[in-house]
């Protein structure tokens, strides 16, 4: 296994498959080429014998220089339950503190049960959002009429007291 930098050749390979990992779900669209152009310092790829296996897509805010934001994670479905995703995440988590953040966002959609549970185990918490469903907080039309979202928040300090 091999973890580096996203590098803008690994567009055209990501793309390819990212509707697919999703099972059918148009999420092409989320990931436009500039995120693989602009983004390479803070955004990973995990590699097993030269096949992308995973990545991660994230950057600083530029609004709010503590927070950090992770944009989109993908994981090949034969890859999930493996631990690709959070050696991505911690990734992620090292590199925007050395930038000077210590907070990260990221948001997912209710209907994606798996990316909650998986939040939830890497010690995120809900923003307050305009609902409330089944126990989860949800921003509504956050994304656009009838895209509602879950926002995500994590300190990257453990709070002393």
């Amino acid at each position: 296994m091999n973890i580096r930098h996203l590098a803008e050749a690994d567009y055209d390979r990501v793309i390819s498959v990212i509707d697919e990992w999703w099972g059918g779900r148009m999420m092409s669209d989320m990931l436009q080429r500039l995120f693989f152009i602009h983004f390479q310092e803070t955004s990973f790829v995990i590699e097993e014998k030269h096949k992308i296996i995973g990545f991660l897509v994230g950057f600083p805010s530029q609004t709010d220089p503590n927070i950090g934001y992770i944009h989109f994670v993908g994981i090949h479905p034969k890859a999930r339950k493996e631990g690709h995703a959070r050696i991505l995440y911690e990734a992620f988590f090292e590199k925007i503190k050395e930038l000077g953040c210590d907070n990260v966002l990221c948001v997912t959609s209710p209907v994606n049960k798996g990316s909650i549970a998986f939040h939830k185990r890497m010690g995120f918490t809900f923003k307050p959002g305009t609902k409330v469903v089944n126990g989860i907080s949800i921003y509504e039309n956050y994304d656009g009429p009838g895209k509602d979202r879950i926002i995500f928040t994590k300190s990257l300090y453990e709070k002393r007291t």
